[in-house]
């Protein structure tokens, strides 16, 4: 019975998903490089602390980095439990409002009116989220992945991966049985 279990979960999730009890991957094969996750999708980037660290940076250089800001909030927002209307004000105020100081640009017959603030709900942000979101994807995300700060972070990864000492203790090994 427990074979079974095993092999039902095995068949729903990839082999680098299945974890020892130790916490260490069962599969011989490593980690994707974060680079490589973020190079996906914009989920994956979005889901990364790191990824959104210089994603982050990337948009604050194209003075767009309200649009990952307001995101953020969003998603903080759908998981709140408690002072629900005050964060939505904080959000509408602070990326919504004609007044905000990190205004989003959405479509006009998107905006919220602020009489919603008074019964907030978890989604009431959620169109406005998606605007955002695609505009994201199919503008900023293709451009970060071609910027400098995504490319030499890469390279930074791929170097850390080859360590140059690999390659000094063969040459160092080779000229000891060599001599």
């Amino acid at each position: 019975m427990f074979n079974r279990a095993v092999s039902r979960l095995s068949r729903k999730r990839p082999p680098s998903d299945i974890h020892g009890s130790d916490g260490s991957s069962s599969s011989s094969h490593q980690n994707p490089k974060s680079t490589d996750k973020w190079a996906a999708s914009l989920e994956n980037l979005l889901e990364d602390p790191e990824g959104v660290k210089r994603f982050r940076e990337f948009l604050k250089k194209e003075f767009s980095e309200e649009n990952v800001l307001f995101w953020l909030a969003c998603e903080d927002f759908k998981k709140t439990q408690d002072k629900k209307q005050e964060k939505a004000k904080e959000i509408y105020m602070t990326f919504l409002s004609s007044k905000a100081s990190s205004q989003v640009n959405v479509e006009g017959q998107s905006r919220l009116n602020e009489t919603i603030l008074e019964e907030p709900h978890p989604l009431m942000f959620q169109k406005l989220q998606d605007q955002i979101f695609n505009l994201m994807k199919y503008d900023s995300y293709s451009r970060f992945l071609k910027s400098d700060l995504f490319l030499k972070h890469k390279q930074t990864e791929e170097e850390d991966e080859d360590p140059p000492d690999a390659q000094t203790a063969a040459k160092r090994a080779s000229r000891i049985y060599n001599t």
